[in-house]
């Protein structure tokens, strides 16, 4: 059935790689089908493979709560000020903008 929202807190935490990308697979399936997939998420794997990104932050606690960056996982890599940007560029292999 489409339009059903999905929210995920740390789906992926302690699962063995493998399964990771089992999950990965079933996500793009239930998107496919016409629904939303929101996952709160630190693996940079599941990261990169997301269609939109919101980076909140820029630190935890009462240093965070603000968007730091928005858009695709190859956007966000590029924005300055983005914690998480800057470990998604490594991951992706993209060069971080310069300042």
């Amino acid at each position: 059935m489409a339009g059903k929202l999905y929210v995920l807190d740390e789906p992926t935490s302690g699962l063995h790689p493998g399964d990771s990308e089992r999950l990965l697979a079933i996500l793009d399936r239930i998107v496919e089908d016409g629904n939303t997939v929101v996952n709160n998420e630190h693996d940079h794997d599941v990261i990169a493979a997301a269609d939109w990104v919101i980076d909140l932050g820029p630190e935890g606690g009462k240093g965070g709560g603000r968007v730091v960056a928005t858009g695709t996982p190859e956007q966000v890599a590029q924005a300055p000020g983005s914690h998480t940007g800057r470990y998604l560029a490594e991951h992706l292999a993209l060069e971080l903008p310069q300042g």
